[in-house]
């Protein structure tokens, strides 16, 4: 049945507008409540008309309630709370955790990530930021997490922690949607605590036997020149990263490495700069025969060429037709992935390719030895122009400047007798009175070339080739010029092998030979410009104690055409060869464990530069471990949402 609904009637003394005083009645916690709210007469019964008299601005408002806890006045909500009480009485970061672990390698400090690998991470970085993001649990909602309330991640910072504390704290700001359009947010300590786990790779090193590939390199000389300035690229380039293990022997260099990727990259790496050539092979060392798994040993012999810089050649006459025509007898003038050649009388330059030289391999006919090369003094010089040739290839003109005839005496006879030599070189340009400078004495040397030496006997070889400059305390002879010397070289971590673990007479040779192959190659940084382009050299102690004035100030004038000679812009700092052991050294072992982790003791530095906030000292002791929530109207930018 249908019962019409009819309004009540209204009292006849009292307006259409009078307001009625409802009493409502809130049960919480078995407490009755009492309170009072006033209501329009037009709110309880939408039938009545409007009053006439009512004001624009109170026509078409919304409904209130009362809050719940507080009582005052809101909007109607599904929890009957204002955002204030609602923040108070709710927790934001709940489900998220607070505290976390975290692994480093105390060998190689790099950080472990997942499913077993490790990236290196600076402290305050933004990289080492999205790593401890990752291992915090409640910031991505997970498939099948079906509990009410989006989490945003809007701010990040990483905190000041006391240095070997062994902690990261990080300050995290979150948003969580409580109820349907109520947004809270709130701000809460994370701390990391660092646990120290060898990675893979220093866990192999401090095993017997645990390479997978060898990589042997060898050059058939009698000197160590070669791997000298092999091991300065290598350093600069930092091609040993990776490497278990470094012998070295008298012929050349193993480098053991825990697979085959890192050997083939290495392998990769001598290619680019020495001309070589590779012999791999494999020995089996165990196999699976149910799972068809076997387990291999690589050993690859890289074998560099036998021709160094320097070193006088003959060059077979095909070969010098193919590279410009260039005359047979040339220096060679640099060693890369290329052999760079010059004529040492008129400046022409040609380029020897790897495969080339592996094609038809030849020897120097005097090779760059300590033995073989003889000192002189220049007594003069005068500029040389050479006339075109049409069927060579042409001299630039900066390097036909660079030619002069040089009047030279062998430091020998001088105050013996009045014998001169006089002879064209490239190197006229560096040279002035009084300087020495080291070359090949073709009058009394015996070639191994027979052709070479049919020449040599007829007349038509110059009389002596000049090869380089001497600088320093190296041409006037002093005892420790090498003490004196202005700058320094990084070496490898490296131990002796077998055949360099002798005793006696015969390992005391061995070391003085390498001493003076050390001696020769820095002689050949000293006098080459372009080849110390190419490596790190670094300041010595002579540099450091003396004064900004120093002895060579009055030599500039006179040598402004010599642009070989090293500089003190060229020289890099911070490089301690000879550093005794500081007394913090000598500390046990737990503190040395401590000492792999710095802590944050800076000043954000770092963490400025990878737009990251950093909470300094004074202000994370006074921090708290988790703030009020606070009501925000609206949802903030995510913080860092891509590298979680």
């Amino acid at each position: 049945f249908f019962f019409p609904f009819h309004p009540p009637a209204l009292p006849k003394n009292k307006s259409n507008n009078y307001n009625n005083k409802i009493k409502l009645t809130n049960i919480n916690n078995s407490m009755i409540q009492t309170k009072t709210m006033e209501i329009s007469s037009h709110a309880i019964n939408p039938f009545l008309p409007e009053d006439p008299n009512l004001q624009p601005s109170s026509r078409g408002t919304t409904a209130t309630i009362l809050c719940c806890i507080c009582g005052i006045s809101i909007s109607p909500n599904p929890s009957n709370t204002c955002p204030a009480c609602l923040a108070s009485q709710s927790d934001v970061t709940r489900g998220i955790s607070t505290e976390a672990t975290l692994h480093q390698c105390r060998g190689c400090s790099r950080w472990h990530q997942e499913a077993g690998k490790w990236i290196g991470c600076e402290l305050e970085s933004r990289e080492l930021m999205a790593l401890c993001l990752s291992y915090v649990s409640g910031l991505k909602k997970r498939k099948g997490d079906n509990s009410s309330g989006r989490v945003r991640l809007v701010d990040a910072a990483w905190v000041w922690t006391e240095p070997h504390s062994m902690r990261l704290k990080i300050r995290l700001t979150i948003q969580r949607e409580v109820v349907s359009g109520t947004i809270l947010q709130q701000s809460f300590i994370v701390t990391f605590i660092v646990r120290n786990q060898q990675c893979v790779e220093c866990q192999a090193a401090f095993r017997q036997g645990s390479w997978k590939s060898l990589v042997q390199v060898r050059q058939r000389v009698g000197h160590k020149r070669t791997f000298l300035y092999l091991e300065q690229l290598i350093l600069k380039h930092g091609a040993h990263r990776g490497c278990l293990s470094i012998e070295t022997f008298k012929d050349g260099m193993d480098f053991y490495f825990p697979d085959k990727g890192k050997a083939a990259r290495f392998i990769s790496f001598l290619e680019d700069v020495v001309p070589m050539k590779v012999k791999s092979s494999k020995k089996l060392i165990g196999t699976d025969d149910k799972s068809n798994v076997s387990n291999y040993k690589y050993t690859n012999l890289v074998e560099i060429c036998t021709l160094c810089k320097d070193d006088l050649l003959f060059l077979p006459k095909k070969l010098a037709l193919s590279i410009g025509n260039i005359s047979r007898l040339v220096l060679v003038k640099n060693v890369s992935n290329v052999i760079h050649v010059i004529d040492p009388l008129s400046g022409q330059t040609g380029n020897i390719e790897s495969d080339a030289y592996w094609r038809d391999p030849f020897r120097p006919i005097i090779t760059a030895a300590r033995t073989r090369l003889t000192r002189y003094m220049i007594l003069g010089k005068e500029p040389v122009f050479l006339e075109r040739n049409a069927s060579k290839k042409a001299v630039g003109k900066k390097q036909r400047s660079k030619l002069a005839l040089i009047t030279a005496a062998r430091e020998s006879d001088l105050g013996r007798n009045d014998s001169q030599i006089e002879e064209r070189s490239i190197l006229g340009y560096l040279m002035k009175s009084g300087d020495v400078c080291v070359g090949y004495d073709l009058t009394e040397a015996q070639l191994v070339d027979e052709e070479a030496e049919e020449l040599r006997s007829s007349g038509k070889l110059p009389d002596v080739v000049f090869v380089r400059k001497l600088y320093g305390g190296v041409a006037t002879g002093e005892s420790d010029a090498a003490k004196k010397r202005m700058f320094k070289l990084q070496r490898l971590s490296v131990k002796k092998g077998e055949e360099e673990g002798g005793k006696g007479k015969k390992a005391k040779k061995d070391v003085d030979m390498e001493n003076a192959d050390e001696e020769d190659f820095m002689q050949e940084l000293e006098a080459d410009r372009e080849m110390r382009t190419r490596v790190n050299i670094y300041k010595s102690e002579v540099v450091e104690t003396r004064g900004e004035s120093s002895g060579d100030d009055g030599e500039e004038d006179d040598d402004d055409e010599d642009d070989q000679k090293i500089t003190l812009d060229e020289l890099l700092d911070n490089l301690v060869l000879d550093s005794k052991p500081d007394a913090e050294d000598a500390m046990g072992e737990e503190d040395n464990i401590e000492q792999t982790f710095t802590g944050f003791g800076g000043d954000g530095e770092r963490a400025a530069r990878d737009n990251i906030g950093y909470v300094g000292r004074d202000e994370a002791l006074h921090l708290v471990a988790k703030d009020s929530a606070q009501p925000v109207t609206e949802w903030g930018k995510a913080f860092f949402d891509d590298d979680l």
